[in-house]
């Protein structure tokens, strides 16, 4: 098994993270790197710090100049960061000395690889995004197609009272809707420029510091936070917050995706399912398999991120080694399950015949709560629910619909009481009414 699997060509297409992955490589981290050193140069240039022809030599070499990162590995290691060794072959490979020493001037590395990761950041939420509105339709086109299908409610995995699979598509959707609404906001008050120095003073930027900073987020096209962001990562969890509330809709997704397909129940089709290398009569839920799984590990980075922000002083070492090894995996799992809930969500669909029986079953004990309502207009309300809890003791014990014990007791009771499709509440209106949401996005 390879260390990670987001990297493994064996696992490939099951932890698949398409154009998200390629955004957490080392080549990828350069570029950004290389974009921002150039972005910077070019704002000094206009203000005057630096000479303006070597700010116009230092970003036209930052479009075009590659860096090889194995090459970087030694500085790396010694000095604990790549940037001076980033610096140091940038500044040799412009072959221009007199405009080269001016690379890099009044940053410090984290100011560069903070920068930089946002970038990238940035792009990982437009592709989550793109995935998210896709999801979305998706789940919208069931629900307006099956609003008004009944079938069982589960809690605590038995069942509940009727509701539709309309509704169930909707308690996957709404979040989500929730979660791409959110956007906007977030992309305001996480994607921060950095450029502080070496403390978070801004000391060696000199007396235009601020407006260098503001200059260089335009120019980069984010935001800035007009502050020093370097031991408050408070922008990198806000990220990882909102991720994290997509995937945990993605990993109930998969929860209630598998226990729907199981045995025995079956009330759901995925379209593809996994086959057994032993057993040919499995249809093994590989997808909503995949979706639990990435959201426990989801939950495990997400934890150390939050360990990691706790920086002592200015800057610290171990804290923000820390997060590298943690906030990777966060964009990458939810990638990969944004990707098998897309095919999910386009590709599942009810099975209504076993909807229908499962609501049939069980002695139509499902139908409890209606009938406890229903006796409520013929006697006080707990007397009711007393009254509702022994006829269902006595079908449990006779082995007898509840329908037709409590129709012997009270004939009065109404006609549709016990039809699923009469006693889904506000199930269908739920469903329509996050169709019509999502058709507005």
């Amino acid at each position: 098994m390879s260390a990670s699997l987001f990297d493994s060509p064996l696992h490939a297409q099951l932890f698949s993270t398409g154009e998200t992955g390629r955004l957490f490589s080392d080549s990828a981290a350069i570029r950004a790197m290389l974009l921002v050193e150039g972005a910077l140069a070019k704002v000094q240039g206009a203000q005057g710090v630096i000479p303006e022809l070597s700010a116009a030599a230092i970003h036209r070499a930052s479009l075009e100049i590659q860096v090889d990162p194995g090459a970087l590995a030694g500085a790396t290691g010694e000095n604990g960061v790549c940037v001076p060794g980033l610096v140091a072959a940038f500044r040799s490979e412009m072959q221009a000395p007199e405009h080269a020493q001016f690379v890099h001037w009044g940053a410090t590395s984290q100011d560069i690889i903070d920068t930089a990761l946002m970038l990238r950041l940035r792009q990982a939420l437009v592709l989550a995004e793109n995935d998210l509105r896709a999801i979305i339709t998706a789940l919208a086109k069931g629900a307006r197609a099956h609003a008004a299908l009944p079938m069982p409610g589960r809690t605590y995995g038995q069942f509940a009272t009727p509701t539709s699979w309309g509704a169930v598509l909707s308690g996957w959707g709404e979040p989500l809707i929730d979660a791409l609404q959110a956007l906007p906001d977030l992309r305001r008050h996480a994607l921060y420029v950095s450029l502080s120095g070496a403390a978070g003073t801004g000391s060696a930027l000199g007396p235009r510091a601020a407006e260098t900073r503001r200059r260089l987020a335009e120019a980069l096209g984010l935001h800035d936070p007009q502050r020093s962001w370097h031991d408050d990562r408070s922008p990198v969890l806000r990220i990882a917050d909102w991720q994290g509330q997509v995937m945990a809709t993605l990993g109930r997704m998969g929860q209630s995706l598998i226990g729907l397909t199981g045995s025995g129940i079956e009330e759901v089709s995925l379209g593809h399912a996994g086959a057994s290398s032993t057993m040919p009569q499995k249809q093994n839920p590989v997808g909503p398999s995949v979706l639990v799984a990435l959201a426990h590990h989801f939950s495990g980075s997400r934890a150390s991120l939050q360990s990691a922000a706790m920086h002592q002083h200015q800057r610290d070492g171990a804290a923000w080694f820390a997060e590298w090894l943690a906030l990777p995996s966060l964009s990458l799992s939810l990638a990969a399950a944004l990707a098998h809930a897309r095919t999910l969500a386009e590709e599942i669909a009810p099975r209504p015949v076993q909807m229908h029986a499962a609501l049939e079953s069980n002695l139509g004990l499902i139908h409890a709560e209606a009938l406890s309502f229903a006796l409520s207009a013929l006697m006080p309300r707990p007397e009711a629910q007393k009254a509702t809890k022994m006829l269902c003791i006595e079908a449990q014990e006779k082995q007898v619909p509840l329908e037709k014990l409590a129709r012997a007791d009270y004939p009065a009771l109404p006609a549709a009481l016990f039809d699923a499709a009469t006693q889904m509440g506000q199930a269908p209106a739920m469903a329509r009414a996050f169709v019509t949401r999502a058709s507005r996005l």
